[in-house]
């Protein structure tokens, strides 16, 4: 709310104090220049000095008052209206130490008198003045808070819409179930009905398990490398059923890794993608390595095949296409990406560690 946040206590002492001196001088001369317009007779130089005396002592005795006062009163203790109160009465104090504080350094320099509250007749049109200065700085301070409120709000409507935003592609991007991996999974699993009924209800059982992660009903956009290992080591035994013993699968993970938060379903899309297009026609000794390090602040993942090497223009599918976008979404320009033939095939992914 706008009560919460006013205040006339900006910058330190230093820097309130030149603000408020210029005012009151800028005012003293204002006062000096409309004197000299309507009076037929002019205006004095001692008079003009006097009269810029008067209002930046005036000036720097309300402000200091105000900041004084607000170290226990502020508009969010007090309300709002109430401060507003509590504001003019500091004006009328501030005016009081002013006007004295005036007349005994004049005092001084011209060698008279000094007598306290002796000048009443100066007040009435000093407490006008107050009240007209006082009240446009009051104005000026509550636009202010109220454009900054404003500004403020309309940045964090933005902030939340952008989120919103993140969070909806995000979703779009969550892991879907390539249909071409679906349907043969599901001719091994009919083909293994007649062969072994135990392994085909494993196998079922393993692609369950890979439908219930892929559907994230937590919406959730870490995992741990562990639970991301268990849906890998599901989908990669459902692989091997289709493809035997023509790859060997091996995952290289330190244990106390194991814990360290990831993008949820970054490994299964990136071991498809090199089974899809780097190994689907090797006959024998293939090889797909998953590697998971730290690297200072850094997870890096790497994915090794021996097949096909990558082309010199890469056109990636969904699968790896999303991952990326994925990855852009969640670490904006702090992440990499490298793809590299030579000296094994590799996709090198480093993200920071979370």
């Amino acid at each position: 709310m706008i009560e919460k946040r006013l205040s006339f206590k900006e910058g330190g002492f230093l820097k309130t104090n030149i603000k408020y001196a210029l005012i009151g001088i800028s005012v003293g001369l204002l006062m000096s220049t409309f004197i000299y317009i309507f009076n037929p007779n002019g205006i004095q130089t001692k008079n003009v000095l006097f009269n810029i005396l008067f209002s930046l002592f005036i000036t720097l005795s309300i402000a200091n008052v105000i900041a004084l006062v607000q170290c226990y009163f502020t508009p969010a203790k007090i309300g709002f209206w109430n401060f507003v109160w509590v504001y003019y009465l500091c004006n009328f104090v501030g005016l009081f130490i002013g006007v004295e504080l005036t007349y005994f350094i004049v005092s001084l320099v011209f060698d008279f008198k000094y007598d306290f509250m002796s000048h009443i007749s100066d007040y009435k049109f000093n407490v006008l003045i107050t009240i007209v200065v006082g009240t446009l700085i009051l104005l000026y301070h509550f636009q202010r808070i109220t454009a900054e409120t404003a500004l403020k709000a309309k940045e964090m409507d933005l902030i939340k819409l952008n989120q919103l935003k993140t969070e909806a592609e995000l979703q779009a991007l969550q892991a879907k179930i390539n249909p071409h991996f679906l349907y043969n999974a599901l001719n091994s699993i009919v083909s293994l009905i007649h062969e072994d009924a135990n392994k085909a209800e494993d196998m079922t059982l393993k692609l369950s398990k890979l439908f219930r992660y892929s559907i994230n009903t937590l919406e959730e956009n870490y995992a741990t490398i562990k639970e991301e290992l268990e849906i890998l080591n599901a989908y990669l035994d459902i692989e091997k059923v289709r493809f035997g013993n023509r790859i060997n699968f091996e995952i290289v993970v330190a244990d106390e890794l194991l814990n360290k938060q990831i993008p949820r379903f970054l490994l299964q899309p990136l071991v498809e993608n090199a089974l899809k297009h780097g190994l689907k026609d090797v006959v024998e000794n293939g090889l797909l390595k998953v590697s998971i390090a730290q690297m200072a602040d850094k997870i890096e993942v790497f994915i090794y095949d021996n097949g096909v090497p990558f082309p010199e223009e890469l056109v990636a599918g969904y699968g790896l296409q999303s991952t990326f976008d994925k990855l852009k979404l969640l670490y904006k320009e702090d992440y990499d990406i490298q793809l590299n033939n030579k000296p094994e095939k590799h996709i090198k992914i480093s993200i920071p560690l979370i």
